[in-house]
């Protein structure tokens, strides 16, 4: 059985056992022990704080094996970006030049920079253990993130995206890097966007500031525009299904697509109840087809099976009420695992 919580300190180690296993291109999980260690304490920090305004709290998840008591994933939220942390990126746009004389008439894409001071929220930093992507886990630790956003609105932007990794190889290599961003930064891939984490200042004062003009491009660089990253198909797959649409943004460094959606117009948002959990259940339930929190800032989620007694109660199998800690009269919040399920 697996259930997901907030991260805690105890789980350094594991954490950096699963950025190591991340690949390049997964720039809010570097596995590096110091870097990670502060991403926990600014968490543990956000879950304890009293929020009635986003001002960019990261909040951190872990999906736990109740077997092994330890993380084998792990999601993320920022609440809102900008201030002091603005949010890059270009702007995929089409800019019409055309001649009477030459009977030319053309639309001309561009990438033109764009830098944001005031929003949206981001979930990233999604990450599961190869053994455990089954059985829906991977859609289940994707949509805890939004059952949490539903049930504590007013921590988050009203608008959220998600940066999906763009087309990386193996060894860190990344066309468009190689064609824009080397020429300014001087530096590879992989360690331009390693000290995103630290510092962007040097984003503000490297990056070009004019737009380009993407046929100018090398073929190699302009088929990447826009593309995601193999691994990261899944992870994009739900987000669709959830509402999310490409936003006509792409990373700075690979160009890979940024997607984004209205929270309030997310499926797992939109659909999901919140209920008084009664007790355990006497009947024989179905499948694990239910995605089910507590409503306390010691979050915690399971994906089980549950009874509907009327709109405002539930009933749940123990072992589920074990993992999310409550006890009957606690609400709960909960929604169907994948669109189309079975709604209250």
């Amino acid at each position: 059985m697996v259930f997901v919580r907030p991260i805690r300190a105890a789980d350094l180690d594991a954490l950096l056992e699963l950025a190591g296993q991340t690949g390049y291109g997964m720039t809010t999980l570097p596995p590096d022990r110091a870097v990670l260690q502060r991403r926990i304490e600014e968490s543990e920090l956000a879950f304890s704080m009293k929020v009635t305004k986003p001002r960019g709290e990261t909040y951190l998840f872990v999906l736990e094996d109740t077997q092994q008591q330890r993380a084998v994933g792990v999601c993320g939220i920022v609440s809102k970006v900008g201030g002091f942390d603005p949010f890059y990126s270009y702007r995929l746009r089409h800019e019409r030049h055309c001649s009477a004389m030459l009977k030319v008439d053309k639309n001309i894409p561009v990438l033109e920079l764009t830098v944001n001071y005031d929003g949206p929220a981001i979930v990233g930093s999604l990450f599961l253990l190869p053994h455990f992507r089954k059985n829906g886990n991977g859609r289940f630790l994707s949509l805890v993130r939004f059952l949490f956003m539903a049930q504590c609105p007013e921590r988050f932007d009203p608008h959220v995206i998600a940066e999906m990794r763009g087309e990386i190889d193996p060894q860190g290599r990344s066309a468009f890097w190689e064609a824009v961003g080397r020429h300014f930064f001087d530096v590879d891939f992989p360690q331009a966007d390693y000290l995103t984490m630290a510092d962007k200042e040097f984003i503000a004062n490297l990056m070009p500031k004019y737009p380009l003009y993407i046929p100018l491009l090398p073929p190699a660089a302009q088929q990447v525009i826009g593309k995601v990253h193999p691994d990261t198909q899944p992870a994009l797959r739900i987000l669709t299904d959830e509402g999310f649409t490409f936003e006509q943004l792409v990373d700075i460094f690979e160009a890979g697509a940024v997607y984004g959606c209205d929270v309030s117009r997310i499926r797992a948002v939109r659909e999901s109840r919140e209920a008084i959990f009664t007790g355990p259940s006497s009947m024989t339930l179905g499948s694990s087809d239910w995605l089910v929190s507590n409503a306390s800032m010691t979050f915690r989620a399971c994906k089980t099976a549950m009874e509907i007694v009327d709109d405002r109660a539930i009933k749940l199998e123990s072992q589920a009420a074990e993992m999310l800690n409550i006890r009957p009269g606690d609400k709960v919040r909960y929604v169907s695992l994948r669109p189309g399920g079975e709604k209250p």
